[in-house]
């Protein structure tokens, strides 16, 4: 395993406002929100990107999916924007697969 940021974060090494956890996934309070509800939801197995995953891992990348839905609901959330990038040209800087949950405000489209 690397050490990127969000491993730290699983492992507890680095403190992160965390709002939801479970034996495969840990969600938490983006540090730069790029909007008022911005929330990661990342497995705690190391996947560097979406691309990377394998067929073992669809359970998990359903979890994940469901995970999101999960928190939204829980946050009372009807209109949100969920996000994978996936490589460095798509905008991912941390790689760990992620799942950006955006809402609070309205999104256009196209993105980026």
């Amino acid at each position: 395993m690397s050490e990127n940021i969000f491993l730290k974060i699983i492992n507890k090494e680095i403190p992160a406002d965390i709002i939801f956890e479970d034996e495969y996934t840990i969600a938490f309070n983006d540090i730069s929100p790029q909007a008022p509800v911005h929330i990661l939801v990342i497995p705690k197995k190391e996947i560097k990107k979406l691309s990377e995953s394998e067929e073992i891992d669809k359970e998990l990348l359903g979890h994940l999916m469901i995970t999101a839905k999960k928190i939204a609901s829980d946050l009372k959330l009807n209109d949100y924007r969920l996000v994978v990038n996936n490589g460095a040209e798509a905008g991912q800087t941390v790689f760990h697969l992620h799942i950006h949950i955006l809402a609070g405000r309205p999104f256009g489209w196209p993105p980026g």
